[in-house]
C-alpha cells in the first residue's frame, strides 16, 4: 500500500496480498516516556502509542499478514495489510501527552513560585512589620495558587471527559463501522499466468471477463476524461450492448449520444419531455436504432434513430400521472420494456401493438399505493421483474401470475428484519440484479445498501450490507460491478465513488466523483473494465484502471465519519425530510431549464399521432405525442 505504515488505510479491507486470511491481532503496545521532571522543568516528551487498534470482523478474526519469503506474482489484488481503523492510537496519545506536559509545566511554574516565595528560599533578616507584611502576602500568593491548582483540576478533568466522549464515539462507530464484513478472499485473476494462457491460446475468450473481475485493476481506477455537452444535472447514462455508444440524459431536456472513446457528441437532439429527463435507455438488438426514455413529466418516450447520426422522432407511448424515474428492459426484447412511476403503476410495454401501454400492477401495501422509484427485470427470469419505491419493502412480481386479489399480486418480499418496523420513513431510491440474477441489490435512502437472495422465500432477510456512503439528497442509483457482479458501485450526497467488494462488504475503492457533491449515476462499461458517472455537475465522467499504484483509500476514514455522523444528525429529526429535500433539488433544478423549455417549446410542432395508452393519465398530457427531432 502507498500509505506509511503509521497511517490508518482502507476501510473494510482496502487492499490485500495473495494470501488474504487473517492471522491473529496486528496491534503493537505502546509505552509512556520515563524522564522524569526536576524540580524546575516539566518533562518534555512522552512515549506514543504505535499501534491501532484492529477492526474486528464477523468471524472475529482481524488484518492478516503475507507469509515469509512469499514470492509476489502481479495478481489482481493489493498487499493485505490494509484495515480501516475509526480512531487512530498515536493520535489519542498524542492529546494524552499534551494533557500531561501542560499538568507538569502548571506543577513546575507552581514550585518555582513557592521557591521565589520569601519563606521558600534562603532567610534574610527583616523587621517584625516588613514579617508580617511578607506572611500576608504569602497567605494571598497560597490562596491564589490554590485556586490556579482547583481551575487547572478542572479544566484537565473538563477536558478528560471530552476527550472519554470522542474516544467512546470513535470506538462505537468502529464498531459499527467493522460489523458484519468477512475477510476478503484470495485473489482470483493473476496477470501474468493468465497472459501466457492467452497467447498459446487456452482460456483466451474468458481473458477480458476474468480482466474486468479484477479486483487489482478496480483498486487501480482513476479519472480519464469528462464528457461536456448538457447544461444542466445528468441524470441517466447508459452503453449500448456492444459497448460503443453512450447515451446521455438531463435537465436540459436533451439526449446526447456519445462516441465516448473519442469524447465527441454523435447526436444531440430534443428528448420532446416538458421536465427534467431520468432515463434513456438503447432497446437490445434494436441496432441502436431505439431509445427509450422518461421524466419527471410522467412520459415515456420512444425516439427513433436512423443510421445516418439522427434522430427521426419522438413519440409517447404512455403517461404516469406521477414522475417516472426508471425503465426495464427485457434483454432479449428490441420492442418491449417496463415502466414505474410515482403513481405506483408499472406499465408493460410493446412497441408492435397500436396501444403500446398495458398496466400490469398498481403497487400497493393493504390498501394504500406505494409510489415506485425504480423496476428491474430478471436477467435469468425474463418475466420477473423488481420494484421498490416510497416504502421499505422490494417486491416481486411475475407477469404471468400477477392477481391483485391475491397479496396484491406480489411474488414474494424482501426487506431487512431491522427495518420492518422501523418508525423512520425509509424509501427504496434504486435496486437491480445481479448477471445471473441471483441476487437483488437495493439502495435505501439515508440507510445503507442490501444485498438479498432472490430465490429466498417470502420475508427472508439480508445476505451483506453495504456501509460507508450517504444517499439521502436525490434518488441515488446503485450498481454491481464486474461480468459476474463481484463489486456493488454507488455514489454519494458527499461526491464521492464507493465500491465495495460483494462477499466480504469491504470497500475496496474510493474515488472523488462530483463537485456538485452527488454522484448519481454510475454506469459500468458492458465489456471492459472502466465505467461512466454523473451526478448534479452538467459532464460525464469516464474511469479507467491506468493507475500506476492499487489506491491508498486517502481520507476515506474521515469522509465516512462525517456521512455517520451526518445520518444520525438527521435521525434525530427524521419526517419528511426525505421528500423535502428532493422537492428542494428539483426545484432548484427546474428553474435553471425554463429558458431551454420556452425556447424548445417555440420548435415543437403536434401532430395527430398519438401512441397513448387508454390507461393513462388525462391529467398530465405535459406535450405532444410527436415531436420532429431538430437537428443539432
Amino acid at each position: 500500500m502507498s500509505e506509511a505504515d503509521g497511517e490508518s488505510t482502507a476501510p473494510h479491507g482496502g487492499s490485500e496480498g495473495k494470501e488474504d486470511r487473517h492471522e491473529g491481532t496486528d496491534a503493537s503496545g505502546s509505552k509512556d516516556g520515563q524522564t522524569q521532571s526536576s524540580s524546575r522543568h516539566a518533562p518534555k516528551d512522552t512515549g506514543e502509542a504505535s499501534g491501532d487498534k484492529p477492526m474486528s470482523d464477523v468471524d472475529g478474526e482481524v488484518g492478516g499478514n503475507r507469509e515469509a519469503g512469499e514470492e509476489d506474482e502481479d495478481t489482481d489484488s493489493m498487499d493485505g495489510r490494509g484495515h480501516f481503523y475509526l480512531t487512530e492510537d498515536g493520535e489519542r496519545e498524542s492529546d494524552g501527552g499534551r494533557r500531561r506536559r501542560a499538568k507538569d509545566k502548571d506543577g513546575g511554574k507552581r514550585a518555582a513560585r513557592k521557591r521565589n516565595r520569601p519563606g521558600g528560599g534562603p532567610n534574610h533578616p527583616t523587621s517584625s512589620d516588613e514579617d508580617e507584611e511578607e506572611d500576608d502576602d504569602d497567605d494571598d500568593d497560597a490562596a491564589a495558587a490554590d485556586d490556579n491548582d482547583e481551575e487547572h483540576h478542572k479544566d484537565d478533568n473538563d477536558d478528560d471527559d471530552d476527550d472519554d466522549d470522542d474516544e467512546d464515539d470513535d470506538e462505537a462507530m468502529e464498531a459499527w463501522l467493522g460489523a458484519e464484513l468477512s475477510d476478503l478472499r484470495g485473489p482470483v485473476w493473476q496477470a501474468i499466468p493468465s497472459l501466457r494462457s492467452r497467447e498459446i491460446g487456452r482460456d483466451a475468450h474468458q481473458f477480458v471477463r476474468r480482466v474486468c473481475g479484477a479486483r487489482g485493476l478496480v483498486q487501480r481506477l482513476e479519472l480519464q476524461g469528462r464528457l461536456e455537452r448538457h447544461t444542466g444535472c445528468v441524470n441517466t447514462l447508459h452503453f449500448n450492448p456492444s459497448g460503443t455508444r453512450l447515451a446521455s440524459g438531463s435537465d436540459d431536456l436533451r439526449v446526447v449520444i456519445w462516441d465516448w472513446a473519442v469524447r465527441r457528441a454523435e447526436l444531440e437532439f430534443d428528448s420532446g419531455h416538458k421536465s427534467n429527463v431520468f432515463q434513456a435507455k438503447f432497446l437490445p438488438h434494436s441496432g441502436d436504432s431505439t431509445l427509450a426514455m422518461c421524466a419527471r413529466d410522467g412520459q415515456i418516450r420512444v425516439a427513433e434513430l436512423s443510421a445516418t447520426q439522427r434522430c427521426k422522432n419522438t413519440k409517447r407511448v404512455a403517461q404516469h400521472k406521477g414522475a417516472a424515474h426508471k425503465l426495464a428492459l427485457e434483454p432479449d426484447s428490441p420492442c418491449s420494456f417496463l415502466s414505474a412511476g410515482e403513481d405506483a403503476v408499472v406499465f408493460g410495454i410493446d412497441l408492435r401493438l397500436d396501444r403500446p401501454a398495458n398496466k400490469l400492477v398498481v403497487v400497493k401495501e393493504s390498501d394504500k399505493k406505494v409510489g415506485l422509484y425504480t423496476i428491474f427485470v430478471n436477467p435469468a427470469k425474463t418475466q420477473q421483474f423488481a420494484v421498490g419505491g416510497k416504502d421499505q419493502y422490494v417486491r416481486i412480481y411475475d407477469q404471468r401470475k400477477i392477481n391483485e386479489s391475491d397479496n396484491n399480486g406480489v411474488l414474494k418480499k424482501f426487506c431487512p428484519s431491522h427495518l420492518v418496523s422501523s418508525e423512520s420513513k425509509t424509501n427504496i431510491t434504486c435496486l437491480v440484479y445481479s448477471h445471473d440474477g441471483t441476487e437483488l441489490l437495493a439502495s435505501y435512502n439515508d440507510e445503507d445498501i442490501y444485498l438479498f437472495d432472490s430465490n429466498h422465500s417470502d420475508g427472508a432477510d439480508y445476505r451483506r450490507r453495504y456501509k460507508g456512503h450517504r444517499n439521502n439528497a436525490t434518488v441515488k442509483g446503485v450498481n454491481f460491478y464486474g461480468p459476474r457482479s463481484e463489486f456493488v458501485v454507488s455514489g454519494s450526497d458527499c461526491g464521492h465513488i464507493y465500491l465495495w467488494d460483494k462477499y466480504s462488504a469491504r470497500i475496496v475503492q474510493f474515488m472523488e466523483g462530483d463537485r456538485g457533491g452527488v454522484v448519481n449515476c454510475l454506469e459500468p462499461h458492458p465489456n471492459l473494465p472502466g465505467m461512466a458517472t454523473s451526478g448534479l455537475d452538467h459532464d460525464i465522467k469516464l474511469w479507467a484502471p491506468t493507475a500506476e499504484s492499487p489506491t491508498g483509500l486517502k481520507g476515506l476514514k474521515e469522509v465516512m465519519k462525517k456521512n455517520k455522523r451526518e445520518h444520525d444528525e438527521d435521525s434525530v429529526r427524521h419526517g419528511d425530510q426525505y421528500d423535502t429535500q428532493l422537492l428542494w433539488f428539483l426545484m432548484r433544478h427546474m428553474r435553471n431549464r425554463r429558458p431551454q423549455r420556452a425556447r424548445r417549446e417555440g420548435a415543437d410542432t403536434d401532430t395527430d399521432e398519438s401512441w397513448s395508452s387508454p390507461d393513462s393519465s388525462d391529467e398530465e398530457e405535459g406535450g405532444p405525442d410527436h415531436v420532429q427531432c431538430m437537428s443539432s
